[in-house]
């Protein structure tokens, strides 16, 4: 297919803006449900703003975009991967920390960034192969997934709930449908299709059940109008910054898969031009940009990808137009309170999607990559890698009286994963096997 706007090309204000509200819409509901998710999951409920997460992707991927010299057409949202890590670091340690650690994130890729600048990508395949990113990234899904069933059941609080389930069920219906059943752009953004209907869903049927009210208005009544996002500084601690450090493996491993799949929609050789360099570069210095701020660390989004698959858009102008528009809306302070009005089951109805998806991306890069199970040393590395991340392992002993160390869930998983994966000896994949032992029956019968 033809190309209708080209990376370099800037429409006219009168398509712009449209096209540019594409883009908001598609990142919207994925990049809001991170902070919202940490914050409800964390003792001090006050922890992540949604407002300062759309403050800091339209800003990350501004930068993200003067560092790619204009030539890469991505946008940054909030990142899944680093749920997990961000709760179970501000319970342990408090947000500063994980903020730090989120900083520090930051510093990894661009660290990444200059050795791949001068020695390639040859190495990182030997430090990360598919077995173990597929299965890190497996793990990182099917991790969430009690925290996803608990907001469907529970809501934000201890007692199973059946009106809970109905509201978390029609949310998750309403998205499955606008991902299958619908055409065209609708299907790029299921995630806002399914929070909004679940959200009138829970609306209506609290004006009908008032004992049911899940939605109170009162937080957006009082708050101001304006509003600009708070500087955090970020504080340091080995194991924050050993936990986001390793699940940060994963995530550069995305990061090579998003611009590949970005280069192959828009027609240009992203490796190559402006370089894998620049683009890891510039998704790691907006990550440590969005950390200053107490925002999540960033990620190009596959949604907005899919919008630019559809559209035949691929304008940088227009992702920095959306990325401009993301920091207005953020600075109206009222419109985040009104986005912390989203019941807690419909966000639990859209999170049993969406880690579902997390998950079976994993799955599919196994199954791409050609991943065969025959060979034991591929099947042993996958196995303790998901045991490990899911069952909650954990590494802790006290280095002294004042400091422990402690590694746990995906972070001790993924380490382990890439240890496995450099002392385990080669050996030969299950077909070669197969192939060698009719090879030696064959000489055997012959003699």
């Amino acid at each position: 297919m033809e190309k209708i706007i080209d990376v370099k090309e800037k429409p006219t204000l009168r398509r712009w803006i449209p096209l540019s509200l594409q883009h908001v819409f598609a990142m919207f509901g994925a990049t809001v449900l991170v902070p919202f998710l940490v914050t409800l999951n964390t003792p001090e409920h006050t922890v992540m703003l949604t407002s300062t997460a759309l403050f800091t992707s339209g800003l990350g991927t501004l930068l993200y975009i003067l560092i790619t010299q204009g030539k890469v057409p991505a946008y940054l949202g909030s990142s899944f991967a680093f749920i997990a890590p961000l709760i179970s670091i501000s319970t342990a340690y408090g947000f500063p920390y994980a903020m730090g650690g989120a900083f520090f994130v930051g510093l990894i890729y661009v660290g990444f960034a200059l050795i791949i600048k001068f020695f390639g990508l040859q190495w990182l395949d030997k430090i990360l192969p598919p077995v173990v990113i597929g299965s890190i990234i497996v793990t990182i899904g099917l991790n969430l997934a009690p925290t996803a069933m608990d907001m469907a059941m529970k809501g934000s609080g201890d007692t199973y709930n059946l009106y809970y389930v109905l509201v978390a069920t029609v949310t998750l219906a309403i998205a499955i449908i606008a991902s299958v059943v619908f055409k065209g752009f609708v299907t790029v953004i299921p995630v806002l299709i399914g929070i909004i209907g679940g959200y009138l869903f829970a609306l209506f049927t609290g004006w009908f059940f008032p004992e049911h009210a899940l939605i109170d208005f009162s937080a957006v009544a009082t708050a101001p109008w304006f509003g600009f996002p708070r500087l955090v500084k970020p504080e340091f601690g080995f194991v924050p910054i050993a936990t986001f450090a390793l699940v940060s493996l994963a995530t550069i491993a995305e990061h090579l898969g998003d611009t590949l799949v970005t280069s192959k929609v828009v027609g240009k050789d992203f490796y190559k031009n402006p370089g894998l360099h620049r683009t890891l570069a510039g998704d790691g210095l907006a990550t440590s940009l969005a950390a200053l701020f107490g925002g999540p660390p960033n990620t190009t989004y596959g949604e907005n990808v899919g919008v630019m698959a559809i559209t035949r858009v691929y304008s940088v102008w227009v992702i920095g137009g959306a990325a401009v528009i993301a920091i207005i809306l953020s600075l109206f302070t009222k419109f985040g309170a009104l986005i912390q009005t989203i019941p807690v089951p419909v966000m639990g109805g859209i999170s049993m999607m969406l880690f579902g998806i997390i998950a079976s991306s994993g799955i599919r890069t196994l199954v791409e990559s050609g991943i065969d199970y025959g060979d034991k040393r591929n099947l042993i590395i996958s196995s303790v890698i998901l045991v490990i991340g899911i069952g909650g392992g954990k590494l802790f002993f006290p280095l002294t009286d004042q400091l422990n160390f402690n590694l746990e869930g995906i972070a001790l998983a993924a380490l382990v994963g890439i240890i496995l994966n450099l002392v385990l000896p080669k050996t030969l994949n299950h077909k070669e096997e197969k192939a060698a032992a009719e090879a030696k029956q064959e000489g055997n019968t012959n003699s």
